[in-house]
């Protein structure tokens, strides 16, 4: 077994995102489709026999103890029992509070990572159950596959999208999740639809309003990516995407991307690349 491994840790797309209302404990309850991109974060563990959990690179504006990859492989150690440890290096590629589950798919990844380097055998259902308590989007990256999504983002059913190009934009600013589910304009009473109705032209994204009132920059980004073709906000922003016929336009598109922001051509991942490394 190798003492190392390195991993993708993919970006994530909503499709749509519906909030159909809200718990007693404040949670949002949400509708979403969940796609995979093949790009992301890479991250690299190397396996320790003192027990430590060593975040080995800077991650800027997160100490260790509050990055949720630290948090995962800790967790996972505790609830495992295991006296292995682990070096882990983090090449940071998705943009901060952008909407594309960055820091979730990194502690998924941790989780799937780990799970085969310490020989754990764990379920993907166990995984996701442990990832849950870490953030509202780990289960999905652990679960694997395109998703329709409910509850708060962890009732997942597989969900089949032909394979896409997209270009993902990022216009340069940071929106806080927090701060937008709590916006007392949020809607909060979108009508719940059943997975086959599920169809880009009759769904929206109920945060975008919300964020584009507060963050002119990601109004502007969808209005330049809507040129092309219909874009819209992933998650809680900033981030916005759009498909693309083929890769040579989406190639085209980013190229054609304002200097003042960055772009990016991603095509769909039928799974994630850690799969089969939950049992």
């Amino acid at each position: 077994m190798n003492a190392s491994l390195t991993c993708l840790a993919p970006a994530k797309l909503n499709l749509f995102l519906h909030v159909v209302g809200r718990r007693a404990d404040g949670y949002h309850l949400l509708q979403t489709a969940f796609r995979l991109l093949d790009w992301g974060d890479t991250l690299r563990f190397r396996r320790r026999d003192d027990g430590d959990i060593v975040r080995m690179s800077v991650v800027p504006g997160v100490p260790p103890e509050d990055d949720l990859v630290v948090r995962a492989a800790r967790r996972l150690q505790a609830e495992a029992g295991v006296s292995c440890g682990v070096d882990i290096w983090v090449d940071k590629v998705l943009p901060m509070g952008g909407g594309l589950g960055g820091g979730s798919s990194d502690a998924a990844t941790t989780l799937l990572a780990l799970n085969r380097l310490w020989q754990l055998d764990w379920t993907r259902e166990r995984l996701q159950a442990l990832g849950l308590g870490l953030g509202a989007d780990v289960p999905f990256f652990v679960f694997g596959r395109d998703a329709f999504a409910e509850g708060v983002g962890e009732a997942l059913v597989p969900m089949a999208v032909p394979p896409a190009w997209y270009v993902v934009l990022a216009p340069g600013v940071s929106v806080p999740t927090a701060e937008i589910f709590s916006a007392k304009e949020l809607t909060r009473s979108t009508e719940i639809i059943k997975m086959p109705d599920f169809a880009m032209h009759t769904t929206r994204n109920d945060l975008q309003p919300v964020v584009c009132d507060r963050y002119p920059q990601v109004a502007l980004a969808i209005d330049w990516l809507s040129q092309y073709a219909s874009a819209r906000m992933t998650g809680s922003g900033a981030c916005v995407f759009a498909p693309m016929r083929d890769e040579a336009q989406a190639r085209q598109v980013v190229a054609q991307c304002p200097e003042r922001w960055q772009a990016w051509a991603a095509k769909s991942l039928g799974r994630h690349p850690l799969y089969d490394w939950a049992g």
